[in-house]
């Protein structure tokens, strides 16, 4: 099994958001606080998905 098959699958993402959530995580340095980052990801899920999956996902620096 590759790496990229333990991220992909929805609930393993979701995971990782419900924890960012209840963890009250900092915003990023794209100026996005994590209150908007549910409706960002709701409405960019696919291209999100997709990319992950193309491997062309590029992560942002973090603070």
């Amino acid at each position: 099994m590759k790496l990229i098959d333990v991220i992909i699958p929805k609930e393993n993402l979701n995971k990782a958001y419900k924890k960012v959530v209840a963890n009250k995580g900092a915003g990023g340095v794209d100026g996005m606080e994590v209150e908007e980052l549910g409706a960002y990801i709701r409405e960019n899920k696919d291209t999100i998905f997709q990319s992950i999956r193309n491997r062309t996902y590029m992560s942002k620096p973090v603070q």
